[in-house]
């Protein structure tokens, strides 16, 4: 562990959990309008990185001001105020990580979706396939000025803008990708964003002319308006029952997972065998655990409250612990080519959108709902859903969750590609 004035784990875990309390609280109590630009999800992954990288920076501008003799000894450096390195970190990385996928993923209703939504979910899932192309065409292009394991970051950002930050945080964590290369997809994800949302809420204002481009059918559109209108996504409120039945079974997917990729990795080194590059023993992981909980969504632990709630609590407090292990130097000297790709990403995105409405010919505010699903979530999606048909916001949610479905394969899906680039 390095140098820190905060090194006990308990300390740690308590201003990591503190510092994502916080924030919310903030924005709930003063309603500052730099949260409808900027969310707290920013401000929890960027406190810890400054709060690690502090004292190496005030070391750095007083070392260059101190006018000391050649023979002198060198200044003892400036501890941080938390450690890039420790225990604590890696037990949000073992075990709050994999529980957040289950957590998060239990509450995913694929069937609903498509009942709903029809042939937009068609329209997300072509949208989902121009994120994966768009991130691998946007890292060809700026590759050369990003570091060697810049395609982790891509693989990384293609989980969030298919699922949700859930999922980005689930490929950083299966590809490997450092607190640098996170912080690298968390600033793009964020930052175009604030672009692309404008445009998907202005889309509104071409629906009739886009209706006429794409021959849409009006009676399917208001077949599918009035079932969404009568889905009730609301349940009861939870019971410490709910959370005890929904900690077992994040517990319990968790342990076998991990006992299941270990035996596999046990095997492989009985046979002098080690795994595929592209595929390793944290990514082995992951996909189970991808694809135990979505089959667990088709059983009655769906209908247990809150789980979704608890697992974005989890997605937090692994963001602020994320931010403390970044490097701020390597991330701001890789920003500007990375921001470059991500932007050839996003629109590239939005072509495979306009082209699956058109040809599915499905309604320009279902097709906007479903771009914002995949690159905002439920919070973004919902928010279009309000401004282009309120009737809509119960198909907004469902997209965002089957996107959470699917964010995992296709960020590793990616993370192939990028890698034998």
């Amino acid at each position: 562990m390095d140098h820190a004035y905060i090194s006990s784990n308990a300390t740690i875990l308590a201003v990591l959990t503190g510092i994502c309390a916080f924030y919310f609280w903030l924005e709930k109590a003063t309603r500052w309008p730099l949260f409808n630009y900027v969310p707290p999800l920013v401000f929890i992954y960027l406190t810890p990185v400054i709060l690690a990288n502090s004292g190496n920076v005030l070391t750095h501008f007083r070392d260059r001001g101190a006018e000391k003799p050649a023979t002198a000894a060198p200044l003892a450096a400036i501890p941080n105020v938390l450690p890039t390195e420790s225990p604590a970190y890696d037990v949000i990385n073992d075990y709050a990580l994999p529980m957040m996928l289950v957590l998060m993923l239990l509450n995913v209703d694929v069937a609903g979706a498509v009942r709903v939504v029809g042939k937009g979910v068609g329209v997300m899932l072509i949208g989902a396939l121009g994120v994966v192309v768009g991130a691998v065409v946007g890292y060809a292009c700026v590759k050369q000025w990003l570091g060697p394991d810049a395609w982790k970051a891509y693989a990384a950002l293609t989980g969030s803008w298919v699922g949700g930050t859930g999922n980005l945080a689930a490929v950083a964590e299966a590809t490997g990708a450092n607190g640098t290369q996170f912080g690298l997809a968390v600033l793009a994800d964020t930052a175009l964003l604030l672009i692309w949302l404008p445009v998907m809420l202005a889309s509104k204002k071409i629906a009739e002319p886009f209706a006429r481009f794409a021959k849409v059918d009006a009676e399917r559109v208001a077949h599918h308006d009035a079932m969404s209108a009568a889905t009730q996504l609301d349940g009861r409120p939870p019971n410490y029952q709910d959370f005890l039945l929904l900690l077992f079974t994040a517990f319990a997917v968790t342990a076998f997972a991990l006992w299941s990729t270990q035996s596999l990795t046990a095997k492989f080194a009985e046979y002098d065998r080690v795994w595929p590059v592209q595929f390793s023993e944290s990514t082995a992981r992951i996909l189970l655990i991808t694809t135990i909980s979505i089959g667990l969504s088709f059983t009655p632990l769906r209908h247990v409250p809150s789980s979704r709630h608890l697992g974005m609590a989890l997605v937090f407090v692994f963001m602020a612990r994320t931010g403390a292990t970044a490097d701020l130097a390597q991330a701001a000297d890789q920003a500007v080519p990375f921001l470059v790709g991500a932007t050839i990403c996003i629109f590239i995105h939005g072509f495979f959108c306009l082209a699956a409405a058109k040809v599915l010919r499905v309604d320009i505010h279902t097709a906007a709902i479903a771009s914002a699903a995949n690159v905002g979530g439920i919070a973004t999606a919902s928010c279009v859903a309000a401004h282009h048909k309120e009737s809509l916001m119960p198909a907004a949610v469902l997209l965002a969750l089957l996107g959470y479905a699917i964010g995992n394969y296709a960020g590793l899906l990616t993370a192939a590609i990028c890698e034998s680039l």
